[in-house]
């Protein structure tokens, strides 16, 4: 065990920052009470935190009181840190103490796994995704306590409330949607928040989820996306044509002028150096999704979005059959999501499939019933989104008028016109924190793009060379 700390840098450590209290801040970002080996440096560091926040001299006297009203003071120990040489340079002794602080918990995981194996009666996927967890929490220095204290929340709270007028009192306090309407209505999407992205099939729901991942990566964010359903090659058609702005129809058969063809190599060029990483599979469990989430955020901390296209695609980890048992599996998912998106601090976007009884309706808006395996998805999401686009149904409903018409030989003209550009609405169903409504946007077809409708576009008035008759008479306007 003598190798798994060291006493004379952990004094070191500590003796500088009594020092040079300025020193705490850059040290506290590193190092947590837990990760010194002796209890009474733990106390000590412990309460250099106290005095730090509350604004007081970390020096010897106070630190002397502080662990003295907690019944934590050791003398000998006390004299033993203010008798180290304290040192310029910490760094290294301050990954030292992590490094060592990391192998102690390692070591602690490895009985922990024995107890798991042997004493608990698990099956193997949940003892390896406890496994997972613990390891996790150890590479991102994210262990949690059982309870937060008032005090700790009450601070954490300020720091978020200074961090908002910091910026200036934006609306925006979550993750950028891309969309300013929808930033408006959300604050942004917030971390550790399940959101539901929810259509009928042709509505545009991953050219949705795609458009908000294009604009993450575009800030220089992470995203992971989970394509169960379509190749990433298909993915990445439609991203580089919602950002190039060439049809995505010419982009697949590779049918391009040579100014196209300028832009898309600069868009591939800019796309490929960003942090997008795609899974395609085609299959994934709620314990695969946590898994390889896990590993990918660890290693990319940058990454601030996931996508899951689409729910209903997943698998739990249980086999169940029958109707119950998928709406219980579902819910497994659902949660397990949600638990994933508060473990790794980002918003998980999930897409979802609607129920075709809505199809039946006079008005065909989605509403919360017509989740497909509702229950468990309203229950657990933060926010619930549903795209819709009037044009659609309109369309369909003249080409079955037409068939009619043709089916009794009879003959019909239709009124629908096709447009480039279609108005959408995002129907906010849910939100936890905030407002339900809708947000009103542009979907442009040929880029499978969206775009913020603008608002009180501006206009000009022009008007023709003559006279204009008003009550003061008349006033004579030069050409145009």
């Amino acid at each position: 065990m003598d190798n798994l700390y060291n006493l004379n840098i952990e004094r070191a450590v500590l003796s500088s920052i009594i020092f040079d209290p300025e020193i705490y801040e850059e040290v506290a970002s590193v190092l947590k009470p837990r990760d010194f080996y002796l209890p009474f440096h733990q106390h000590l560091f412990e309460a250099m935190q106290e005095l730090f926040e509350r604004e007081l001299p970390i020096d010897e006297e106070f630190l002397k009181k502080e662990l003295e009203k907690k019944g934590k003071f050791d003398e000998v120990a006390m004299v033993e840190v203010l008798s180290a040489n304290p040192i310029t340079n910490t760094k290294a002794y301050v990954n030292e103490i992590k490094s060592l602080s990391n192998k102690r918990a390692l070591i602690n995981l490895t009985t922990e796994i024995k107890k798991l194996v042997l004493e608990e009666d698990l099956d193997v996927d949940a003892i390896m995704d406890r496994v997972e967890q613990k390891l996790y929490e150890i590479t991102l220095e994210s262990v949690s306590e059982d309870f937060k204290d008032a005090k700790t929340i009450t601070l954490a709270t300020l720091k978020d409330i200074e961090r908002l007028k910091a910026m200036g009192n934006s609306k925006l306090i979550g993750i950028d949607t891309g969309f300013k309407n929808l930033n408006d209505k959300t604050s942004g999407f917030g971390r550790g928040d399940l959101i539901i992205v929810a259509a009928r099939p042709a509505m545009g729901k991953t050219s949705f989820v795609l458009n908000i991942a294009l604009k993450a990566i575009e800030r220089g964010e992470g995203v992971a996306f989970f394509s169960l359903e379509m190749p990433a090659e298909q993915l990445m058609l439609r991203m580089l044509s919602a950002k190039t702005s060439i049809p995505l129809q010419a982009l697949r058969v590779g049918n391009l002028k040579d100014d196209e063809w300028s832009r898309l190599a600069s868009a591939t060029e800019e796309i490929s150096k960003k942090k997008l990483f795609v899974d395609d599979s085609g299959y994934a469990t709620i314990h695969q999704v946590r898994s390889k989430l896990r590993k990918l955020k660890s290693q990319h901390p940058e990454i601030t979005l996931a996508v899951i296209d689409y729910l209903q695609l997943m698998s739990g980890d249980k086999k169940m059959v029958g109707m119950a048992a998928r709406q219980q599996e579902i819910s497994e998912i659902s949660r397990g999501l949600k638990q994933l998106a508060r473990e790794l601090q980002i918003p998980i976007i999930a897409l979802s499939q609607l129920n075709r009884s809505l199809e039946n309706r006079e008005n065909k808006r989605p509403m919360l019933s017509d989740l497909r395996e509702s229950g468990a998805i309203e229950q657990d999401a933060d926010i619930i989104l549903f795209v819709y686009r009037d044009d659609v149904y309109r369309e369909a409903k003249e080409k079955e008028k037409e068939m009619r018409a043709k089916a009794e030989g009879k003959e019909y003209v239709s009124t629908f016109k096709r447009k480039e550009e279609e108005e959408a609405e995002i129907i906010i169903g849910k939100q936890r924190n905030g407002p339900t409504g809708t947000v009103e946007l542009i979907f442009q077809k040929r880029f499978t793009r969206f775009v913020d409708k603008k608002m009180d576009e501006p206009f000009e008035v022009v008007f023709e060379s003559g006279n204009i008759e008003t009550t003061e008479g008349k006033i004579e306007l030069p050409p145009i």
